[in-house]
């Protein structure tokens, strides 16, 4: 069984820094790329970064672009979103997603129970 847990939310002030982690289990992702996404209250999920499986490549949300880093240890089966310069519209719930199938990053059927990220002015 998959599991996916994110952790590493928190609330912090704006300017500040936070940085999420994703551990994986219940299965190998080898050769898969990586996601993150994030839902605010009253919208919807959207993506944020991904990156793939040799950790080459990165993808960001043009919202994040030059503040957030998205980053992997593949012997851990962990992703991280190392997010600076918050800004209170980066207020929600994040979630890790491990991409549809190996190659170009789409977004796949498995989801952890996220971690929220406060923001405040």
């Amino acid at each position: 069984q998959v599991q996916l847990v994110e952790s590493g939310g928190g609330l912090v002030q704006a300017g500040g820094s936070l940085r999420l982690s994703c551990a994986a289990s219940g299965r190998t992702f080898s050769g898969y790329p990586m996601g993150w996404f994030r839902q605010a209250p009253g919208k919807e999920r959207e993506f944020v970064a991904a990156i793939s499986w040799i950790g080459v490549s990165t993808y960001y949300a043009d919202s994040v672009k030059g503040r957030f880093t998205i980053s992997r240890d593949r012997a851990k089966n962990t992703v991280y979103l190392q997010m600076n310069s918050l800004k209170p519209e980066d207020t929600a719930v994040y979630y890790c997603n491990p991409g549809r199938r190996p190659g170009n990053y789409q977004p796949g059927d498995y989801w952890g129970q996220g971690t929220q990220v406060t923001v405040s002015s």
